[in-house]
């Protein structure tokens, strides 16, 4: 199951101001020593926080699979998932159909959005992108979900319905 959300991330102004500043004074550091900076000067940087909305919202799934990017694969995320007890499994180098959903989704977007549209500005990218996503998940039935759109097949599940029909198992290490 796939589910899409829109972020709702909280005001972190103060936090980006900061790390632009950073940024600046320090250019050859990469985001790994600009976060050790930013901790040291007491910000909390929650690299996994709009995964702790999603679960918030829909429950927490056993495992989550994901393919080998930078973002997902840095020791944030791990620690992340080892203490929310969430087993995460990443999909082998250069077999990206072993993620088919994540892929077919990429494709749909590349060939109904990205491939026929020519953005006239970041605005414009951003509008027709949130256009797209509406329809996708709002108004295009999709077979897999039994005809539903994710948004309603997505509203059929509650916190407690997802709880008890997928009891965590506790994760094997060693």
């Amino acid at each position: 199951m796939m589910v899409r959300y829109r972020s709702q991330r909280p005001d972190d102004g103060r936090l980006r101001e900061r790390l632009k500043a950073l940024a600046d004074e320090r250019r050859r550091f990469g985001y790994r020593r600009l976060h050790i900076l930013l901790r040291r000067e007491g910000f909390v940087v929650r690299v996994a926080r709009e995964l702790d909305y999603l679960i918030a919202a829909r429950g927490r799934p056993l495992t989550i699979v994901s393919d080998n990017g930078t973002e997902l694969t840095s020791n944030a995320i791990l620690t992340w998932a080892d203490e929310s007890q969430i087993g995460w499994h990443y999909i082998a180098p250069g077999k990206p159909m072993q993620n088919g959903l994540c892929e077919s989704f990429n494709g749909r977007l590349r060939d109904e959005l990205l491939n026929e549209t020519l953005f006239r500005s970041l605005d414009h990218a951003r509008t027709a992108l949130a256009g797209w996503r509406r329809d996708y998940n709002t108004d295009r039935p999709h077979s897999r979900l039994g005809w539903l759109t994710p948004a309603a097949y997505a509203a059929t599940f509650t916190i407690a319905a997802h709880a008890a029909a997928t009891r965590p198992t506790p994760l094997m290490t060693g």
